[in-house]
């Protein structure tokens, strides 16, 4: 098996769906959606060029903006290309949004740690989610060349969800608080030895002249420590929506729609996350499950009598896994109080 991988890619994936086989992006809806992105994140930048602190109302409103969005998206998508594209798509979006806010706990920690003022810290999470839809769109692109040429592929994702699924399994298991310490991170160590950090922050400044040399501030250092933490959920998140759809135009959509709205979901669930307390047995669960339907696909195109998971089964397995993780949560915490700290699971 040889695709090529022209703008309109030829997709092997999922013999369930065939609507599924061919990328629904022309050059021309690329190009839209690409600046759309563009349009979208400096319209968060000139917002957010006077640094102020985030209220719950602010940032309900672009909670609630930034969800619709893709919901109507995908009804664009229903309308022009079909059902059961439409259903990839919302699929593919509720697994990322679900991961997205795995991503938040992780993003309360390095904030904690480096003491990143409140007024600051929507800056540091838009400079993050900006540079975090770069790297994945080229991870997609790694992504989907990968999928267009090798077979395997989908054996490789599946196999990496798996690994990942236990992973988040054994952290939601432990009963040790997760910390952060700045110096530890590697990023910050590189940072360090390239330029001398100031000891304070200097409001949006990234570096400031101190003496006759440039120093970093410790704003810079939280912006790398976010866009390369992103990184690393990258390595999970972009599989598990492949799992859903061989589509990369599809897959970035979905990507870019949960990215740009977690900034404003940040200051939402800041202080509900601790209540989530079984959220990663419930991720690890949509991780494996997503896992073991990509080694199927891979097994189908070996041995054709291996079944498949159909689209819509996995969005009501998806969807279902959620509530019951948030409604045995809430009830756990409404028994116990809110004091078990919240589970990281990266």
């Amino acid at each position: 098996m040889s695709p090529s991988l022209p703008l309109t890619l030829a997709l092997p994936f999922e013999s369930d769906a065939p609507a599924g086989l061919h990328s629904i992006a022309t050059p021309g809806l690329w190009a839209v959606t690409i600046i759309g992105v563009a349009a979208l994140i400096l319209l968060d930048f000139l917002l957010t060029r006077r640094p102020h602190e985030v209220s719950f109302r602010e940032a309900l409103g672009w909670s609630a903006f930034y969800i619709a969005l893709p919901l109507l998206f995908g009804l664009w998508v229903w309308a022009e290309h079909g059902g059961e594209t439409a259903t990839r798509y919302y699929t593919g979006y509720v697994v990322e949004k679900s991961l997205s806010i795995d991503n938040l706990f992780v993003f309360i920690l390095i904030l904690s740690a480096f003491a990143v003022p409140r007024a600051l810290q929507q800056r540091v999470l838009l400079v993050g989610v900006a540079g975090a839809i770069v790297l994945r769109g080229a991870f997609i692109a790694v992504g989907a060349g990968l999928i267009a040429t090798f077979d395997w592929t989908f054996l490789l994702f599946g196999a990496i969800l798996l690994v990942t699924a236990v992973k988040v399994y054994r952290d939601a298991r432990s009963e040790d608080d997760e910390t952060i310490e700045p110096g530890d991170l590697g990023i910050v160590r590189v940072m360090r030895r390239l330029m001398p950090v100031t000891d304070g922050y200097h409001g949006t400044r990234v570096t400031v002249k101190e003496g006759a040399r440039r120093a970093l501030t410790p704003l810079a250092l939280v912006m790398a420590a976010i866009i390369v933490t992103d990184v690393i959920f990258a390595v999970d998140s972009v599989p598990a929506v492949f799992g859903i759809t061989a589509d990369p135009y599809l897959v970035f959509a979905t990507n870019a729609f949960a990215l740009l709205g977690l900034r404003a979901l940040y200051f939402v669930l800041e202080n509900a996350l601790s209540k989530l307390v079984f959220l990663g047995y419930g991720l690890s669960v949509i991780l494996g499950f997503i896992g073991v339907k990509l080694v199927l696909h891979w097994a189908h195109g070996v041995w054709p009598a291996t079944p498949t998971v159909p689209t819509d089964v996995s969005l009501i397995v998806i969807v279902v896994v959620l509530a019951v993780t948030t409604v045995a949560s809430l009830r756990h915490v409404k028994r116990h109080g809110s004091d078990e700290p919240a589970r990281v699971s990266q």
